[in-house]
C-alpha cells in the first residue's frame, strides 16, 4: 500500500479497523452521536471511583478489627467490631467479608461491605492458619474449640 492510499483511507475524524468505525470526534451532540461510550465502561469507571484506595490484605481465618461508623442523632462515632473472618465474597465494589465474634456467650456474625462509607477502618490483628475457604464449621463449635491457629508467614 502506498503512502497516498494510506493517507486517503485514514480520515482525521475516524479510525477504521476492518468493519468497525470508531469516531474520535470530541464534540458529541444529540444529533451526531459520534463518540460512543459503552455502558459497561461507564459502570466500571464509576465503580473504580467509589472504591477505597488502601485496604489491607484480608484472608479467611484472620482476626480483624473493623471500625464501623455509627450516627446517633447529629453525632457520629466509630465503634470497633473485632472477630474472625469466616467468609469472603464477591469482588470489586461489592466485596464483602463475614466477621464472627462471641458476645456474652452468643455467636454474632456481621457482613461488611469493604468499600462502604459505613466502614471507617479495617485492621488485621492476627493472621489465621486455616485450610478452608469458608469457616462455617466454627458456628457449631463452642469455647476454646473456636480458636484458629496463628500464622506467622504473612
Amino acid at each position: 500500500m502506498s503512502e497516498e492510499s494510506k493517507a486517503s483511507s485514514t480520515n482525521e475524524d475516524t479510525k477504521t479497523e476492518g468493519s468497525k468505525v470508531e469516531s474520535i470526534n470530541s464534540d458529541p451532540t444529540p444529533n451526531n452521536p459520534s463518540k460512543r461510550i459503552s455502558a459497561t465502561s461507564i459502570i466500571a469507571e464509576f465503580e473504580k471511583s467509589q472504591q477505597k484506595g488502601k485496604l489491607p490484605e484480608i484472608y479467611v481465618g484472620d482476626t480483624v478489627r473493623v471500625g464501623v461508623r455509627i450516627s446517633e442523632g447529629n453525632k457520629e462515632r466509630v465503634q470497633p467490631y473485632e472477630g474472625v473472618v469466616i467468609a469472603k465474597r464477591h469482588g470489586g465494589l461489592n466485596k464483602t467479608i463475614t466477621v464472627r465474634r462471641i458476645f456474652q456467650g452468643i455467636g454474632v456474625e456481621r457482613v461488611f461491605m469493604l468499600h462502604s462509607p459505613q466502614v471507617a477502618s479495617i485492621k488485621v490483628e492476627r493472621r489465621g492458619k486455616v485450610r478452608r475457604a469458608k469457616l462455617f464449621y466454627l458456628r457449631e463449635r463452642v469455647g476454646k474449640a473456636t480458636r484458629v491457629k496463628q500464622r506467622f508467614d504473612r
